[in-house]
């Protein structure tokens, strides 16, 4: 048996190549594992972010309304914190026989990582006194 007279070609990979192969692959997934994570997190602050709209709408949706004293409400729910204001308007026009008008404000708000988040509606809502409607009817007297 003779040995060839040049070199033995290499089979295979060297150890350093398989080692910066794996150092790529690893950083690669580092990334890919990273956005995965942010994506996740994203869904999940959109999700909490949409919740906290339908809960505010909600609540102005409960206040068609508002009594000549104004409101003043708090309160929790489903891990959200929120909060109802209103303040008198001034009347439209100058004039004081017009409907008398509030601005509604209403605060939700959470925890996140955290954070305090927290989401603001406003809207405007007419003054109604309860005494001066007749509910039968639903009109004013």
């Amino acid at each position: 048996m003779s040995f060839p007279s040049s070199p033995a070609r290499q089979q295979g990979f060297s150890l350093l190549e398989v080692l910066v192969a794996f150092s790529i692959m690893a950083l690669s997934l580092g990334v890919l594992y990273e956005a995965l994570g942010g994506s996740v997190r994203a869904a999940g602050d959109a999700e909490r972010h949409v919740r906290a709209v339908l809960a505010a709408e909600s609540l102005l949706a409960r206040h068609d309304s508002v009594p000549p004293g104004g409101l003043v409400l708090s309160g929790t729910a489903d891990g959200f914190g929120w909060q109802v204001e209103t303040t008198p308007l001034p009347p439209l026009d100058g004039r004081p026989e017009a409907w008398g008008l509030h601005g509604v404000r209403v605060a939700i708000s959470w925890e996140d990582r955290g954070q305090t988040r927290t989401l603001r509606l406003y809207s405007i809502r007419p003054e109604v006194d309860p005494a001066a409607v007749d509910i039968s009817a639903g009109s004013r007297r």
